[in-house]
């Protein structure tokens, strides 16, 4: 664009955007920032319109994951933003570059309270990386470079950019910024690190976080191979690594195979990488311990703030983890480690851990439907999820073979499969994109099932519905024994919501009715929502709610 041509604050961000390569952002419109819509109309960036704010800015988030590049939203102000503010969360914890545009009232009424204000740096300052507001057209190609850069570098995360309404239709004649790529550390010299291993006898690697690619994920592998190690992933970080490889020892984080937990605990040399270790991947900080490890720990990260912060490692890594796992591909093979055996033992205790679902009451056996989409799957198929205790069943069965399958909130937050898997399948439209809810979940941002409609995205929603808030349930039960309060669901017919919003619907109440009822989903070439009915009795797949209810029932009378 010609430096020289004025243009508004709206048309030079929608510039911006351009530059950056961006090609989708998501939103819910507000009369806050109709000048930005208005560019929108003629530019070559598809618009989806969303339901709820929430909803959005989990689409951007999703995207951010898929891509390695900030997924953008844009909402109004006030509860716009406020709605939105459960994405810019997800991004924090899960480290993912995400760009936030929200509207502001104009220059002239800030600090009145004016009519839906937020002052956003004291909002979204404990979330986000970055809180900033523009107060020029002539600073907009200079803020935004910037907040690309932010979101994308060191450790990734949310950026919000308030802009007022009177600033963007203000006019400035100023340059484009050309497209940003995020700066990484130097490839880090591993001759110190292949010192620890040489000497290692018991040696585990834990992969998890963001910054990897395919290629980075297939060179950790190949040095997987030829060092013989043992890998695990990071809680809802199961494909940076193949899972049916015969070097995979399982995930770390909820559920996890007691095995597992014993392997890492008696490892001589943990490797992290990516992962900055938080409580659900460490199982409250007592899987590794807090803040020398038993373990000699070698921890590998793209952002130094995250190198010591909780753990002190004696060695770090300031890296990227594609870059780490080229370097690892480089270096020479061990001769005859010492721990090829054992790398054999975890796998075989992951196998057996994860092969055969337990059988728990009721007709529908969701452990054996998941097993199933195992093998029905193809492997490049995505699967989102939200929170609950469905998802165990999931992270447990459930092997991912290719890196950008899962799309997972590691913040736990619920409500995020629907939103996410619309943003999956409009990205990837070639590829199966299956979206877990429990009930409790769906509803919490269901009405994304119409974008998915309105946007031709044939994504599958399935269903877990046991007309409960499930993991809170089960926590209850633990402590407060057959003293049931505030976690009971009177549900919908959610095979009915799908038709009703012009999707495909069905109801599954048995295991064999599934598979059927799966591949007429996908054939329907539609939106569709298997709605399928668990006992409310089987609450994870190692156990149900009666016998928890009974121990505690014990443990109380004591």
């Amino acid at each position: 664009m010609n430096a020289f041509h004025p243009r508004t604050g709206g048309r030079i961000l929608v510039d911006q955007l351009l530059a950056q390569g961006v090609e989708r952002v998501t939103c819910v419109p507000g009369e806050s920032y109709l000048a930005v819509l208005d560019a929108l109309h003629d530019a070559a960036i598809d618009v989806v319109i969303c339901r709820n704010e929430g909803g959005a800015a989990m689409m951007a988030e999703a995207a951010g994951k898929l891509t390695g590049r900030p997924g953008i939203c844009f909402v109004t102000r006030g509860p716009g933003a406020t709605n939105a503010s459960h994405g810019v969360h997800i991004a924090a914890q899960d480290s993912t570059p995400m760009i936030l545009f929200v509207g502001q009232v104009e220059r002239g009424m800030i600090g009145r309270e004016a009519f839906q204000e937020l002052d956003y740096r004291a909002v979204f300052g404990s979330m986000a990386k970055w809180v900033v507001e523009i107060d020029s057209a002539a600073r907009v190609p200079e803020l935004v470079a910037r907040a690309f850069r932010v979101a994308m570098q060191g450790r990734p995360g949310p950026v919000v950019v308030a802009l007022p309404e009177d600033m963007l239709v203000e006019t400035a004649a100023v340059a484009d910024v050309p497209r940003i790529e995020p700066a990484a550390p130097a490839r880090p010299d591993l001759t110190h690190f292949s010192d620890m291993l040489a000497k290692a006898e018991n040696p585990f690697v834990i992969l998890g976080g963001t910054r990897w690619t395919a290629e980075g994920v297939a060179a950790m592998v190949r040095a997987a191979e030829r060092l013989a190690l043992p890998v695990g992933t990071t809680f809802r970080r199961a494909d940076r690594f193949p899972q049916d490889h015969p070097n995979y020892a399982g995930d770390v984080g909820i559920g996890q195979n007691p095995a597992l937990t014993a392997r890492i605990k008696a490892a001589d040399l943990l490797i992290v990488v990516g992962t900055r270790l938080s409580e659900i991947s460490t199982g409250g900080y007592t899987l590794v311990d807090v803040p020398n490890p038993s373990q000699a720990l070698v921890h590998v990260h793209p952002g130094a703030e995250e190198l010591g912060r909780v753990y002190a490692p004696m060695l770090a890594l300031q890296a990227t983890p594609d870059d780490f796992a080229f370097a690892l591909d480089d270096m020479k093979p061990v001769e005859s480690p010492r721990w090829a055996a054992a790398t054999i033992e975890a796998n075989a205790a992951y196998r057996a851990w994860t092969d055969a679902p337990k059988a728990l009451p009721g007709t529908f056996q969701y452990g054996d439907v998941v097993a199933w989409l195992r093998e029905r799957l193809p492997a490049d198929a995505i699967l989102t999820n939200g929170a609950g205790n469905y998802a165990t069943w999931l992270h447990r069965y459930y092997r991912h073979r290719s890196f950008g399958t899962q799309l997972a909130p590691t913040s736990g937050s619920m409500g995020y499969g629907v939103p996410a898997a619309v943003a999956a399948k409009l990205a990837h439209p070639e590829r199966v994109v299956v979206a877990f809810a429990g009930d409790g979940c769906f509803l919490m941002n269901g009405q994304e099932f119409a974008t998915a409609v309105q946007y031709q995205a044939p994504i599958v929603v399935v269903v877990v519905d046991n007309g409960m808030y499930g993991t809170i349930r089960m926590h209850q039960e633990r402590e407060y024994p057959a003293r049931v309060s505030g976690t009971r669901l009177q549900n919908p017919d959610f095979a009915a919501y799908a038709v009703a919003f012009g999707g495909h619907g069905e109801r599954v109440t048995a295991t064999a009715d599934f598979a059927p009822a799966f591949e007429r989903a996908l054939e329907s070439g539609k939106p569709s929502i298997l709605h399928c009915f668990i006992d409310p009795d089987a609450i994870t797949p190692a156990t149900t709610l009666g016998a928890i209810r009974e121990a505690a029932l014990k443990r109380h009378t004591l």
